[in-house]
């Protein structure tokens, strides 16, 4: 299978800094996302996913580019049949993302006056493209609305 890429560009009322905390700091993610990520942010590191109720770690699942406020790639998460169960995915897409290449995210951040642009880029393979192209945009309005009000959006 091929991997095709994902990309989605913001601009949001923050810093640099504040923004790269947003994207580290376990307990922000956690607030708008309902991941927190176990790490070192070195890369090369392995990262441990927290997402409501089961852990999960990998060797390949790894750091690869760590530049505070302006860079942030890492290797996405392993899909494990309690990760399946916990979210609502039936086995048989399990085995399909499976079978793809594992994929990466890369968080691109830079000024733009009195923002700072995001611009997430998603490479992966078809399944997991599909399931993204929807998680994506909600992920990061959750972001822009958190660090724009201080609340979280409402739960769907």
């Amino acid at each position: 299978m091929t991997a095709g890429e994902f990309v989605y560009t913001t601009y949001i009322k923050t810093t640099p800094e504040r923004l790269w905390e947003a994207l580290t700091d376990p307990a922000f993610t956690r607030r708008y996302w309902g991941v927190s990520f176990e790490t070192d942010w070195k890369p090369g590191s392995t990262i441990t996913w927290h997402e409501d109720g089961p852990a999960m770690a990998d060797p390949e699942q790894v750091v690869l580019e760590a530049e505070p406020g302006r860079r942030l790639s890492y290797t996405w998460h392993t899909f494990t049949p309690e990760w399946a169960k916990s979210v609502g995915v039936d086995e048989e897409t399990r085995l399909k993302l499976m079978a793809e290449p594992r994929s990466t995210v890369t968080f691109e951040i830079e000024p733009a006056g009195g923002t700072v642009g995001l611009t997430v880029v998603h490479t992966a393979g078809e399944t997991l493209l599909g399931m993204s192209r929807h998680g994506w945009p909600r992920v990061l309005s959750g972001l822009k609305t958190l660090l724009e009000t201080g609340e979280p959006l409402p739960a769907t």
